[in-house]
């Protein structure tokens, strides 16, 4: 099976019965696997990630229980609970 698409944009043209298309554009596809290897690992500590990606440039207070917080980077966002990543997501729209 084929993992990658060779253009970062894939266009989809469905045509409807009265001959109107309608167009949906899939942009990014690749971009969260392509940067994955880019981005803090799942049960790292705050500590960890600050000291090898630097201070974050936006921090987001703990909401809820167990308290989840999130520290926004340039490329991508980490979401921690407690005080280990639990998740680390590309950003789109920069």
């Amino acid at each position: 099976m084929v993992k990658t698409i060779t253009t970062t944009l894939a266009v989809l043209v469905l045509a409807s019965s009265v001959g109107r298309a309608d167009t949906l554009l899939l942009a990014g596809i690749q971009m969260d696997q392509q940067t994955a290897s880019a981005r803090p690992k799942s049960g790292v500590s705050m500590t960890t990630v600050e000291s090898t990606y630097g201070a974050p440039s936006q921090r987001h207070a703990a909401v809820g229980e167990p308290p989840i917080t999130r520290w926004d980077y340039p490329e991508f966002s980490v979401y921690f609970e407690h005080d280990r990543v639990i998740h680390a997501v590309a950003r789109r729209g920069r």
